[in-house]
This record gives C-alpha cells, sequence and structure tokens, in this order.
C-alpha cells in the first residue's frame, strides 16, 4: 500500500460513428490518396507495430508499392 499514490484521471478523444456511437476498435479508412487512422484506442501503444503493419500493407496496395 506504500507504493500506491494517487494519480489524475486521463481525458482522451473517442471516435463515433455517424449514428454517435462509439468505435471501440481501430479504424483505418482509405480516401483518394490518403489512408487516415481514425482511432486508435487504448492499447494502441502496445499494438503500435501491429497498427503500423497494417498501414503499411494498406499503403503497398493503395499505392502501388514495393
Amino acid at each position: 500500500m506504500d507504493d500506491i499514490v494517487p494519480g489524475r484521471a486521463g481525458v482522451r478523444a473517442m471516435a463515433l460513428d455517424p449514428e454517435g456511437e462509439m468505435i471501440d476498435d481501430f479504424k483505418i479508412e482509405r480516401h483518394g490518396n490518403a489512408l487516415h487512422v481514425l482511432n486508435a484506442p487504448s492499447p494502441a501503444a502496445t499494438a503500435s507495430l501491429a497498427i503500423g503493419t497494417a498501414v503499411c500493407e494498406m499503403a503497398k496496395e493503395q499505392f502501388g508499392l514495393n
């Protein structure tokens, strides 16, 4: 118990779908010449390499990259 100290509560933005419901999962969309990571909820930091891999694969397909 001596190691427990008070901390601040955090607030984070959450993506909403067109009906106003929270998007609980990762959301990546393609539009024209752009890829958009619209939602990367916690634990996004621990999933960042997987997200990067997914975006890389999408970019290869979208832009004809090798």
